[in-house]
């Protein structure tokens, strides 16, 4: 049974009860109970509309041992607990369906499970409420919009010509966004902003900031939304960090913010030179000390490296900056105090968002528990400094590729208790051997380059 849906007469709580109060007025027929797998895949157990009152009070009951990362076959029997204040019907179902996002019960002993990366998450949120802190965090999430081929499967071939901020006609897509914010809108996001991106065929839009829980939320529902009203244009979006070589890749440049039980924002000084309070300031460097740990799961797949290198604007080195954006983090600009913040810049949109922010959070809050003072900012543009400059500086970089960032999560026990132990082993086996399978592929590049060479 959950409590959380349970009113203390037995009935549904008012939230659960508001929720199938809207399935009823608005004649949805079919409910999707999402939830996460640990590599960031959104899955769902579809089940008439009819059993959302049985949903909340005793939840859905489904097989765990075939998702990635959860359970082994002799202890499969999972159940999904739905989130009353997640419910929004899909715009792209003409109304009649809606979705539910859920957490994970293990069902031998009643508890959340351990395995749940949105339960990793409130675990880190807990953490930050026991400091005395709540976590606000918004991502921007990129990504490209690529034609089908006439089969319906995805090409690389972009459907525009635009760069940075461009309109039509170079920027062909503008329909395709205004719809994609449109079917947002509708499920309740703010959006704050949208633009053609650098790259040909590559696009952003910006929702507002929120408590992390939602955040993380709002990231999976994003993509979900991205994907299907592309479909709808006949277009595929990727949130692939590289999927064309030589031009940018795709970020999700995380921003982060404290705010204290009272409403004031933890990480605001009026006194200090880059207005950031000295919590700020640990947190920052909390992140900076574990970057290399952490980019194992900000930039979780084989695919990300390609994205951080040195000559995309892609943010490769351990530092943080107040001007420019070659740091790994950066002080946006503030209008007013409560808007002080920091921005990740290294996180890419293939990332599991829970775990993400997860990991940020506990490293962010490891960094004010031990009172780390942040360097001086790095004020100069990192891209153009040789090996020398960097070394003076005191400037490392992140792995170079998947493989060297699952070393450097082996070696950092904050990660990896930000994980908890069963996310972390499941994790790590998972990417290692993902990384095992690319580095005894052959690719394309290699064939062009030495088949008839040698």
């Amino acid at each position: 049974m959950t409590d959380e849906n349970i009113a203390p007469d037995g009935g549904l709580s008012a939230d659960a009860q508001a929720v199938v109060d809207e399935i009823e007025e608005n004649d949805v027929d079919f409910l999707r109970l999402q939830f996460t797998d640990i590599l960031g895949t959104v899955k769902n157990v579809a089940v008439p509309a009819t059993q959302a009152e049985k949903a909340f009070t005793e939840g859905i009951y489904f097989d765990g041992s075939s998702i990635e990362g959860f359970v082994r076959i002799q202890e499969s029997d999972m159940r999904l607990t739905p989130d009353p204040s997640t419910f929004a019907i899909l715009p792209w179902r003409d109304g009649r369906s809606a979705r539910l996002i859920c957490d994970v019960v293990n069902t031998s002993t009643g508890e959340p499970f351990e395995g749940d990366p949105r339960t990793i998450l409130k675990d880190a949120i807990d953490r930050a409420n026991e400091m005395g802190y709540k976590v606000n965090a918004a991502p921007e999430p990129e990504f490209f919009l690529f034609e089908e081929d006439e089969d319906g499967r995805a090409t690389t071939k972009t459907n525009d010509v635009g760069g940075y901020f461009d309109l039509a006609p170079k920027d062909l897509a503008s329909d395709v966004r205004r719809d994609i914010i449109y079917g947002l809108e509708q499920m309740d996001f703010e959006i704050e902003a949208s633009h053609h991106e650098v790259a040909e065929g590559q696009h952003e839009i910006n929702f507002e900031y929120d408590d992390a829980l939602t955040t993380a939320d709002n990231v999976g529902t994003f993509r979900t939304v991205v994907r299907a009203i592309a479909a709808q244009h006949d277009l595929h979006a990727t949130f692939m960090p590289k999927p064309i070589p030589k031009i940018n890749g795709s970020g999700m440049h995380t921003h982060i913010s404290l705010f204290t039980e009272d409403g004031e924002n933890a990480f605001h000084d009026d006194d200090d030179e880059f207005n950031l309070s000295s919590t700020a300031h640990s947190f920052l460097q909390g992140i900076l000390e574990h970057a290399p740990a952490l980019a194992a799961v900000t930039n979780p797949t084989v695919n990300s490296y390609k994205r951080l290198v040195p000559g995309y604007e892609a943010p490769v080195y351990i530092a943080w900056s107040d001007r420019n954006r070659s740091a790994l983090i950066r002080k946006p600009a503030a209008r007013v105090p409560a808007a002080s913040r920091i921005e990740a810049r290294f996180p890419d949109p293939s990332c599991n968002p829970y775990l993400a922010l997860a990991a940020l959070i506990h490293a962010g809050l490891e960094g004010i528990e031990n009172d780390l003072e942040a360097p001086d900012p790095v004020r100069e543009n990192i891209y153009e400094f040789d090996e020398e400059k960097r070394k003076e500086y005191g400037i490392e970089t992140l792995p170079s590729n998947l493989g060297e960032a699952i070393d450097a999560l082996e070696e950092d026990e904050v990660v990896q208790n930000a994980l908890g132990e069963h996310v972390y082993e499941k994790f790590v086996e998972a990417k290692r051997q993902e990384y095992d399978e690319y580095r005894i592929d052959v690719s394309q590049w290699e064939l062009d380059q030495y088949l008839e060479k040698f």
